[in-house]
């Protein structure tokens, strides 16, 4: 068994090893074991049931979200010699009939459906015909109330395969599951005894970055430039924002699309398109362009404002450097973005008790924006993930750190705080040792205290953001809720007293990387040619690590370029001789 998976990976996908955990997932699956894999963006997720779905006799039925996810893995296994197809609403009554059809008569191998399709009694009874040996259920934290990106449709797909005349496999699959998210995800989907499989949720390839207060449109014009040929996303919080995103780039001279959910069905698919298809660098867009986004050598992901929790925000940025290539994930952060999240959690229909869970969330956010320990370590614990070193040695706050004494300044603010009898929020308290003259401090009397106006050097929001510092370094306390409230810690006795010091690093904005070399750019311009010529996205060719391999190993032969990591046997017979004759007439 073992040698033919390794055969079929190799043909088919021109992989000659396994990443992390896709082995001992796909073992299990072919064992005929219900499975839940949680990997991290880019840790080969959809081979895990691409790869059993060419073993396992029969069809497997791939449950997915989106539109164009569908269509984009649909098209690599087809140009990877593997018959696959999906059903949606793009296909009129003739076209669905005939794909059920040739799935019914065992043509294809892989078939992909929306989870709203299961809902049609209709449909659900032409599904039941088909020979299904595995069902795989892809973003399966979407079924959980308590994920980011709950979809009421996933609800119904438990039911539905319970309702089967027999039980097909079921493996289910998601990047980012916090313990409560997992267990929805078994309870929900019915899986029966599951094997559970936790990859670690680190990304060594991602550089992660925090920018506090900086210019957002200055950050975003001088990174572009630095980087011209980086395809990339900005997230923003609004439509607004995005617009206004997109026509400032534009103005700039930069070649960008934006995504929002105001967009026409239209606009939106034409603006995915070319940034897949590599027509457009950037994309501006809210969380809207969020499940599906399969593009390998996105090179960096900028949130211009900061997500509402971790679990968005390391999904989002996940997005980036797919392709294990080294990428940027880089948070621009105001003050004002915790009003805005607020605001959307206050909007938002939801009981007080996911109201109190999405303001706890947040503060975890906005601890993490600014903590002054490693970047990664934050994320990975707070995933659950034990045994992560002090330093990863890439991000911002390990590589680029300046120490700075902040005692006196953290001294007076826990001053103030005491002396405001630990009732009050950080605005009032930022106000307070301001200097503010405003009602409320005057009615309270607080203009009378002897903190009151002992930082009137710094602005309200660099003593709000100093609190909040505190805060993540556990020196504070901020409780959730609509009105949060600020209390010392016990770790903040010793440093009020002068017994201990508080020191910090502040992390520096990242360098322009190294230009590419010549031949790489050559083989990338080969790629974007052939992908034209086949209405194909350029990644789905051959990724950029492919052609990064390529550029490096130099390889002469077809021995040499079946070596190379994600070429494989069908990739070579279609495109392998071109890709060689540049990289031999390059070596002369």
């Amino acid at each position: 068994m073992e040698v033919k998976v390794r055969q079929i990976m190799d043909q088919h996908f021109g992989f000659l090893d396994f990443k992390m955990g896709q082995e001992q997932i796909i073992d299990s699956i072919l064992h005929s074991r219900d499975t839940l894999g949680i990997m991290p963006t880019g840790g080969g997720k959809s081979l895990c049931y691409q790869l059993p779905a060419l073993v396992l006799p029969g069809l497997a039925l791939v449950i997915s979200p989106l539109i164009a996810l569908m269509k984009d893995q649909v098209d690599a296994l087809n140009d990877q010699g593997i018959n696959a197809s999906y059903i949606n609403s793009s296909l009129n009554h003739s076209e669905l009939y005939n794909r059920l059809d040739k799935a019914r008569r065992g043509y294809y191998k892989l078939l992909y459906v929306a989870p709203e399709r299961l809902e049609s009694e209709n449909f659900t009874d032409l599904l039941q015909e088909l020979p299904l040996s595995l069902v795989a259920v892809d973003e399966a934290h979407c079924v959980s109330q308590w994920g980011h990106d709950f979809r009421p449709s996933y609800l119904g797909i438990g039911a539905w395969i319970s309702s089967l005349p027999q039980r097909p496999i079921v493996a289910a699959f998601t990047a980012t599951a916090t313990p409560r998210v997992e267990e929805d995800i078994i309870k929900l989907l019915g899986l029966e005894q599951p094997v559970v499989f936790i990859n670690s949720f680190d990304r060594p390839n991602l550089y992660f970055s925090v920018h506090k207060g900086v210019d957002r449109s200055s950050f975003i014009n001088r990174y572009l430039k630095e980087h011209p040929d980086y395809p990339g996303i900005i997230y923003a919080a609004t439509r607004k924002e995005v617009d206004s995103l997109f026509d400032e780039l534009t103005k700039q001279g930069f070649s960008a699309g934006k995504y929002h959910a105001g967009l026409s069905n239209a606009e939106r698919s034409c603006y995915q398109e070319a940034f897949i298809y590599d027509q457009i660098k950037v994309m501006a867009a809210t969380n809207a362009f969020g499940l599906g986004i399969d593009k390998s050598n996105v090179r960096f992901v900028i949130h211009h404002n900061m997500p509402r929790h971790l679990e968005a925000y390391y999904q989002e940025a996940g997005r980036a450097g797919r392709d294990g290539q080294e990428a940027d994930c880089i948070l621009l952060y105001q003050a004002q973005d915790i009003l805005i999240q607020k605001f959307l959690i206050e909007q938002g229909i939801l009981s007080p008790s996911r109201k109190e869970m999405e303001y706890a969330k947040l503060q975890d956010m906005i601890d993490y924006c600014h903590t002054s320990h490693c970047l990664r370590k934050y994320i990975l614990e707070y995933f659950g993930e034990g045994g992560v070193p002090e330093h990863c040695q890439q991000c911002a706050n390990c590589m680029e750190r300046e120490l700075r004494d902040i005692t006196i300044e953290a001294q007076k603010i826990f001053s103030c705080i005491v002396r405001m009898k630990q009732a009050y929020g950080s605005k009032l308290i930022a106000s307070v040792l301001k200097g503010s003259k405003q009602k409320r401090i005057i009615e309270l009397g607080f203009d009378r205290l002897s903190t009151y106006g002992i930082m009137s050097e710094l602005s309200t929001a660099s003593i709000i953001d100093l609190i909040n510092l505190l805060a993540a370094e556990d020196y504070l306390s901020i409780s959730s809720g609509k009105y949060p409230v600020v209390t010392l810690t016990p770790r903040a006795r010793p440093v009020l007293r002068s017994q201990e010091q508080i020191i910090l690093s502040l992390p520096k904005i990242p360098q322009a990387a190294a230009p590419e070399s010549n031949l790489f750019e050559a083989l990338r311009e080969l790629r974007l040619q052939i992908a034209r010529q086949q209405g194909l996205p350029p990644y789905v060719v051959f990724p950029d690590i492919t052609l990064r391999e390529m550029a490096t190993y130099l390889p002469q032969d077809r021995e040499a370029m079946l070596k190379i990591n994600g070429v494989g046997q069908v990739k070579f017979e279609r495109y392998g001789e071109q890709f060689l004759d540049i990289i031999r007439r390059y070596t002369k």
